[in-house]
């Protein structure tokens, strides 16, 4: 890997959109006042994520990746900074600029898969393509993620990793321009875990999704392009793999 220290920099009043180039983070601070108590959950996080990008971002408890992540998918603001998504800055949207965004061009993978018990996988994921602007049929978003004959089957009827893959069809059957996950294998073995990160590769390649995975566990991130380290609410190193690995390959 190669790697690169960050240092804070100082923020541009306005940033030209660079062709290629997804999200353009700068200076981003997020402090969370609690009574008498302030806590500095980011402090001055510059990233650049491009498109069809595949990230690991590695950090412990505490480290700011789930608040980051929350602010590029718009479901958080930052205190200062800007975070400019192909040119336009989440920090200043109004809610209703940032409901579209998080309709039109996000998908979220969580560690719990959040599907309505009372719903079939198709149902679960057409909760979505019933609101989005260009889905994809629900039986494609499901055979996409290798679930095509498990259509009619409520998650109860599905494995941990079954829920998962149809979480996975949720976020990507509105064609989100990046999916955003939330250690997507944290509450999975280790076996069915290397399935869930082949779906996420596979739709990555296919559809040239920006993937975004926060994780505790160092092990997947040979499967990245790049490796995102925080610590203490700062990006401390920021690692490009120069070969990728399957996630067949990975151990961990």
């Amino acid at each position: 890997m190669a790697t690169q220290s960050l240092q804070p920099s100082q923020l541009s009043k306005s940033l030209p959109r660079t062709p290629g180039r997804l999200f353009q983070i700068r200076g981003v601070t997020k402090t969370y006042v609690m009574g008498e108590v302030r806590v500095h959950a980011l402090n001055s996080v510059d990233l650049d994520l491009s498109e069809g990008e595949f990230v690991v971002m590695l950090g412990a408890s505490g480290s700011g990746k789930s608040t980051l992540l929350n602010i590029m998918g718009g479901l958080d603001v930052p205190t200062s900074g800007q975070v400019l998504f192909q040119g336009q800055d989440l920090a200043v949207a109004n809610d209703r600029t940032l409901t579209r965004f998080r309709r039109q061009s996000v998908g979220f993978v969580f560690q719990f898969y959040n599907l309505i018990p009372s719903l079939t996988a198709r149902e679960n994921v057409a909760l979505v393509t019933d609101i989005a602007t260009n889905p994809m049929p629900p039986r494609e978003a499901l055979e996409r993620v290798q679930l095509g004959d498990r259509i009619n089957h409520f998650p109860a009827q599905l494995s941990g990793g079954e829920q998962q893959r149809v979480a996975i069809a949720r976020a990507i059957a509105k064609r989100p321009q990046v999916l955003l996950c939330d250690e997507p294998t944290g509450a999975l073995d280790f076996q069915t875990g290397k399935l869930v990160l082949e779906t996420l590769a596979q739709v990555n390649q296919e559809l040239n999704t920006t993937i975004a995975v926060i994780t505790h566990n160092a092990g997947i991130a040979d499967m990245a392009d790049r490796v995102i380290t925080m610590r203490s609410g700062m990006i401390t190193t920021v690692e490009r793999n120069e070969r990728k690995v399957s996630p067949a390959e990975l151990e961990w």
